[in-house]
């Protein structure tokens, strides 16, 4: 594909990615609470999830996805319970310089997490079954095409969701007292929270 449809692609994409919404709410607040490794299965399934609407887009699978549009409601609503979850165990966690994340919070329910939030996503949802068909010729894709606009993007989501995650981390770093990592718990329970609603009502 030609330099300047990628270099369109590229920053149509990082636009979207960066403009806050529910995943990075929910990035930050997971990072602000459980530091930068709790963040990153969040990002890892925020970045699945946008690999398969991508694949949707384009192999012309828009109109399942718009069919099967009554699953992506129980989906958003499931991600959004569970983010309302992770911000409940925030919240009563007890502060420590040991802690790192809260208790029984496992890497993969922290993907699962990412994932389903961005399959319920409506700006995720926009951006590739809406957006992506007028900036990339769908119909003039070839294997080697398909095979950079997957590298674009899983490198631009990697780059700007890791690069919140870091940030945020960062911040809680800046914090030591038990007093301050239990404000910092407290924070990312409702930052947490608000990704949650944002899920639901967005639409």
């Amino acid at each position: 594909m030609d330099i300047f449809t990628l270099a369109l692609f590229t920053g149509a994409y990082a636009i979207a990615v960066l403009v806050p919404g529910p995943g990075v709410a929910a990035v930050v607040a997971r990072a602000l609470g459980g530091g930068f490794r709790g963040a990153v299965p969040m990002v890892l399934g925020i970045l699945v999830g946008d690999l398969v609407y991508f694949v949707f887009a384009v192999f012309g699978l828009a109109a399942i996805a718009t069919w099967f549009g009554p699953v992506f409601v129980v989906v958003r609503w499931a991600g959004a319970a569970y983010l309302l979850y992770i911000a409940w165990k925030f919240w009563t966690a007890r502060p420590g310089a040991e802690q790192i994340r809260p208790r029984d919070e496992s890497a993969w329910k922290t993907f699962l997490a990412g994932f389903s939030l961005t399959m319920g996503n409506p700006k995720t949802i926009v951006f590739y079954l809406g957006i992506l068909p007028t900036v990339i010729p769908l119909d003039r894709m070839t294997p080697l095409a398909f095979a950079e606009l997957t590298v674009i993007v899983v490198v631009v989501l990697l780059l700007i969701g890791l690069g919140y995650a870091w940030l945020a981390a960062r911040a809680r770093e800046l914090f030591s007292s038990p007093r301050a990592l239990g404000r910092l718990n407290k924070t990312a329970s409702v930052v947490m929270a608000s990704a949650a609603g944002l899920v639901v009502w967005q639409h």
